[in-house]
């Protein structure tokens, strides 16, 4: 079983960056897809960016809503997945949860993670 812990969560003003880490227990990460998904009260887990295993070349995935002002990046010496946000928005605020997905190429859906960190929760406000 793969634990994800995931650290960086906040309140930070509109228009404000932050960066969420997660790290991963296993001695295999690179066979890993991460991704990042959020969830808002009240709504779905909606799909962030993901970067596909080292047999995908990490390619990397993004939702529409963050396209452009987020990027996912991944350190394998680490364990860890970053997700960079900036020019964040108040409808950014929601419980931002890690994802792994054995040799996966970097999944939308949620269905496709086998495992999953208890989340942080990001809080855009002023």
């Amino acid at each position: 079983q793969v634990q994800l812990v995931e650290s960086g969560g906040g309140l930070v003003q509109p228009g404000g960056s932050l960066r969420l880490s997660c790290t991963a227990s296993t001695r295999t990460f690179n066979e890993y897809a991460m991704a990042w998904f959020r969830q808002a009260p009240g709504k779905d887990r909606e799909f962030v960016a993901a970067v596909g295993w080292s047999g995908m070349n990490y390619g990397t995935n993004y939702g529409d809503s963050v396209k452009g002002r987020f990027t996912i990046s991944r350190n394998n010496a680490e364990n860890t997945v970053y997700l960079q946000m900036k020019d964040l928005e108040t409808e950014d605020t929601a419980i931002y949860y890690c994802a792994a997905d054995k040799f996966g190429p970097g999944m939308s859906s949620p269905d496709a993670y086998q495992h999953w960190g208890q989340g942080t929760q990001v809080t855009v406000s002023s």
